[in-house]
């Protein structure tokens, strides 16, 4: 029988791991990379950009890093690298095409009235259909010029939700940014696809306001901290102070003991969970407040934050559950001290010919540049890929969580499934073991249950999320129950869960990618 041919759109972590899969069980895989080098988001950074996740949580659990690489928190060169070697160790650059962007994807041998009568996945409940197909409409991503289209029996989306896709705030009547006159207004996302040299030139004696304050806003409020100094200060404006940690080690405690063992997620209320361990979380619930209050305590006096207003209103638990969490840079608050950075909150915020007004303020901040870090809509680049309107319904879901059978399989959309979309504390790590899993199932190892019991499974994580992570939710992000989510995986695939050796090992060391390195 002729192999069958799965389409991986995208060759960063979550391409490059689902590429290595589908070639160890005989499958054909074609991968679509729309840039011309591998890497997803690593291939335009800032240049100051490194890892937030100490490297041994972000390695692929068979390949680990070269010893040359001595830093906890490598650079973006340093992770290139790593990626570029994993991809040659394995054979996988043959197989991407790059300068290839796939414009949309069309299911054909299924009708709208055929997928409403379904009662399983596809109406079997397996990986293939007989006459289904996906045709992927493909250019080239430098010229624009239509190439061949490609037939493919099954298609993994690869394709990033923090990229591609700017997320520009809402601005009242005559308030966007072609109000802003006398300066120039950016994502962040044309910042960091510049050269450096360019890059460093347009901050270089400007006065720059950054919006945002996850990783890149603060990176970004550095650079230009760094290149001009208290004579042209760079604001910083926000709406939400966040639990942005100094690092990784509160009092001299490794968060990942905190917050990634087993013990630390018998704290926690699960998806899914017996009575008994929605017993136990409550009875352990004063260890979940007092693990908290030691991480708060220890960013609060670290750096002072109620000097500088900076004391986040929600607890760290709504922060690690959101994945909000973001190293600050080396000195940042000496910046700050020094008049180099100026930190402004606002709940909203609007141009002006002069720069930006916020709420309470009569005089606008001054700006020659402004630069929003707003972060990106890659629900809009995931539903846009569809040219099935019904399809895209279904990956129309607004404020709520992706609604994704273990975050990689829609109910609705047969032969298909997503990589990379919901976050975790190791994006590689997690990317990994899901693309592992879905090739088991596209092996036949096991099958889905019903539409049913995936519907009832996804609305099950939807209440979990967000029981902890109130509006951030709609992340999805497993940092606090990112082991009982591996544990469903590898019980869907015929894994003993238990990844340690003894008991003590398994309850209270943190789980890494090399523990799941073998079956």
């Amino acid at each position: 029988m002729e192999p069958k041919k799965v389409a991986i759109i995208g060759a960063g972590v979550s391409g490059l791991a689902a590429s290595k899969f589908t070639l160890s069980k005989g499958f054909i895989p074609i991968v679509f990379e729309a840039r011309g080098a591998i890497g997803g988001v690593w291939t335009e950074t800032l240049q100051t950009t490194a890892l937030q996740t100490p490297k041994e949580m972000y390695r692929f659990s068979d390949f680990p890093w070269p010893k040359s690489v001595t830093e906890e928190f490598p650079k973006y060169n340093q992770v290139l690298d790593y990626l570029k070697s994993y991809a040659d160790h394995f054979g996988l650059m043959k197989h991407i095409r790059f300068n290839t962007k796939v414009m949309s994807i069309d299911c054909e041998g299924c009708s709208d009235d055929e997928i409403d009568r379904w009662t399983l996945w596809g109406g079997s409940g397996e990986a293939f259909g007989e006459r289904r197909k996906w045709r992927l409409n493909v250019v080239d991503a430098r010229t624009n010029d239509p190439l061949e289209e490609i037939v493919v029996d099954f298609v993994i989306l690869c394709i990033g939700r923090f990229s591609d896709v700017p997320n520009i705030p809402e601005f009242p009547p005559n308030g966007g940014p072609e109000a802003f006159k006398s300066g120039k207004v950016l994502h962040s996302l044309q910042y960091s696809a510049m050269d450096f040299d360019t890059a460093s030139k347009l901050i270089k004696d400007k006065q720059v306001t950054v919006v945002g304050l996850q990783k890149s806003a603060l990176d970004l409020a550095m650079e230009c901290a760094n290149a001009n100094g208290p004579k042209n200060p760079c604001t910083l404006l926000f709406r939400t102070a966040h639990w942005n940690l100094p690092d990784h080690h509160p009092w001299g405690i490794p968060l990942t003991f905190l917050y990634m063992s087993r013990f630390a997620e018998l704290l926690i209320h699960k998806p899914g969970e017996s009575f008994l361990l929605y017993l136990l979380a409550v009875i352990l619930s004063p260890i979940r407040w007092l693990f908290a209050k030691i991480v708060e305590t220890y960013a609060t006096r670290k750096h002072g934050l109620a000097k500088y207003g900076m004391v986040p209103t929600h607890g760290f638990l709504q922060d690690i559950s959101s994945c909000l969490l973001a190293s600050l840079p080396e000195k940042f608050y000496e910046k700050v001290d020094e008049g180099s950075i100026i930190l402004k909150k606002s709940q909203s915020f609007w141009f002006c010919e002069d720069g930006i007004m916020i709420e309470g303020e009569t005089k606008p901040i001054r700006s020659d540049l402004v630069i929003l870090a707003t972060g990106f809509r890659g629900d809009q680049k995931l539903k846009q890929i569809f040219t099935s309107a019904t399809f895209r319904d279904c990956m129309t879901f607004n404020d709520s969580v992706i609604p994704l059978y273990r975050q990689c399989i829609h109910p609705r959309i047969p032969q298909l499934a997503v990589i990379g979309f919901t976050e975790s504390p190791s994006n590689l790590f997690t990317s990994e073991l899901r693309c592992r899993w879905v090739v088991e199932f596209l092996d036949g190892t096991f099958k889905l249950p019903s539409i049913k019991e995936m519907e009832k499974d996804i609305a099950n994580w939807e209440n979990s999320l967000t029981y902890y992570s109130g509006p951030f939710a709609k992340r999805a992000c497993l940092a606090i129950v990112h082991i009982w989510y591996s544990d469903l995986l590898c019980k869907d695939m015929g894994w003993n869960p238990m990844r340690k050796k003894g008991l003590f090992a398994n309850l209270f060391v943190p789980h890494g990618p090399s523990d799941y390195a073998t079956p």
